[in-house]
């Protein structure tokens, strides 16, 4: 039987620290679209507020050049200033039965890293690993450090 679970890690160096880069997205996710418009183009509320633990959010957004939509239950860890999108339904879901984004950031004595995963349940072997979603979660880090470390 072929392990269709699986779980992408990366790590991404921030000259920003940890607090401003984690309240960015406690917070501030409703600045993605400016800051990181390349590849998110519009998130939206679905239930309860930006910043609310627990609250559902629809985003659009694209990757590999295709459009896509995602909608996921957010929850915060506020001690170990971590963010979770637990995915609920959208495109993504033709190829995985789970979709878990997590960001932790870490500080350090100039700036922090934000480690980065996706946990994934792929339907069947063939289906690919989600190394493309990766890629755009690492430039949406780097977009994001960019703008909290900006004056």
């Amino acid at each position: 039987m072929a392990n269709l679970h699986g779980k992408l890690e990366a790590e991404v160096e921030l000259k920003s620290p940890a607090d401003k880069f984690f309240k960015f997205w406690r917070s501030e996710t409703h600045k993605m679209p400016t800051v990181t418009s390349k590849n998110i183009q519009g998130i939206n509320p679905h239930e309860g507020d930006w910043d609310q633990h627990g609250a559902i959010k629809i985003w659009n957004y694209t990757v590999d050049g295709k459009s896509g939509v995602f909608k996921e239950k957010v929850e915060f860890d506020d001690d170990n200033m971590s963010v979770t999108l637990h995915g609920i339904e959208g495109h993504l879901y033709d190829e995985y039965k789970v979709y878990k984004p997590v960001c932790k950031d870490i500080p350090k004595e100039h700036g922090s890293v934000a480690k980065l995963s996706i946990e994934y349940e792929k339907y069947k072997e063939s289906d690919p690993n989600p190394n493309k979603y990766m890629v755009v979660f690492i430039e949406m880090a780097k977009d994001i450090n960019v703008h909290v470390s900006s004056p």
